[in-house]
């Protein structure tokens, strides 16, 4: 009990730190360094990984995807989400030769598909464009 109350202590001291409360958090941070940055020599596979290309395809697409309301924009994004976990496991079947990884691969590429057709399924039962 004694160390719980000694670190909401601690919480509440920092939160009300001049220091916390002008920087508000992550906010005062600097991010202009971060324009320009390529991305994609972070994001080289290598034997080891070779996801990066994967990864950054299924984010950029995450993140352009949009519907009119909530709703649409999560199943839209989550299309999308599914859609990187078969590109992942596609490229883990190239790569791998462990048959228990493969078998799992394949697996998750059969669910996932199935997870598309029911979320495209939902975007026709709103009248919505199927993606």
């Amino acid at each position: 009990m004694k160390t719980i109350t000694t670190i909401g202590i601690l919480a509440a001291a920092l939160a009300a730190s001049p220091v916390v409360a002008q920087q508000g958090g992550m906010a005062g941070m600097d991010h202009s360094q971060m324009q320009g940055m390529d991305h994609s020599k972070m994001m080289q596979p290598t034997p080891a990984n070779p996801y990066g290309p994967d990864m950054m395809k299924m984010d950029e697409k995450m993140m352009s995807a949009m519907g009119a309301d909530a709703g649409e924009t999560w199943v839209r994004k989550m299309i999308e989400h599914h859609r990187g976990a078969v590109t992942m496991s596609q490229t883990v079947l190239r790569h791998s030769q462990n048959a228990e990884i493969r078998r799992e691969a394949q697996k998750t590429i059969d669910s996932q598909n199935r997870e598309i057709a029911t979320l495209n399924a939902m975007l026709r039962k709103m009248g919505k464009r199927p993606q």
